[in-house]
């Protein structure tokens, strides 16, 4: 299998529902009412339940996963933009923009809903050939 090359670039999509973010909750135990309670968040800045931010951050996870190669996160940096809320569809981009050396490279990371950008960064990784188990 090939490994991932400068410019390579790839896309993952989740649709944000209450149900993904009541079962993120319970997976992750991150209870903040802001998630969870319809309420308590109404009060808040944001005017209603937000998404966990991590789950933006996991669907450009999922994107990385379908780079070439096997690859295994080493780094992420980024930037929470703007909220996600149920209903929206994240849409999450992944390119290769620097060969590192040693497998590593550099990956530029976005997530957006709408085309509004709700997360950006990069991320190290290494992407080494799958090989096969005989």
């Amino acid at each position: 299998m090939a490994v991932a090359t400068m410019g390579d670039a790839v896309e993952a999509s989740l649709l944000v529902t209450k149900s993904t973010i009541d079962e993120f909750a319970s997976l992750s135990g991150d209870n903040n009412p802001i998630h969870l309670d319809d309420d308590y968040a109404a009060e808040t800045m944001f005017g209603g339940r937000i998404a966990h931010g991590m789950i933006a951050a996991s669907v450009i996870s999922a994107a990385l996963a379908d780079l070439p190669g096997d690859i295994i996160y080493l780094s992420q940096d980024f930037e929470f933009e703007n909220p996600v809320r149920p209903g929206d569809n994240i849409v999450a981009r992944v390119e290769v923009v620097e060969e590192l050396g040693k497998d590593r490279i550099r990956v530029k990371t976005t997530a957006s809903v709408d085309e509004k950008s709700v997360l950006s960064g990069e991320a190290v990784v290494l992407s080494v050939p799958h090989e096969d188990a005989d």
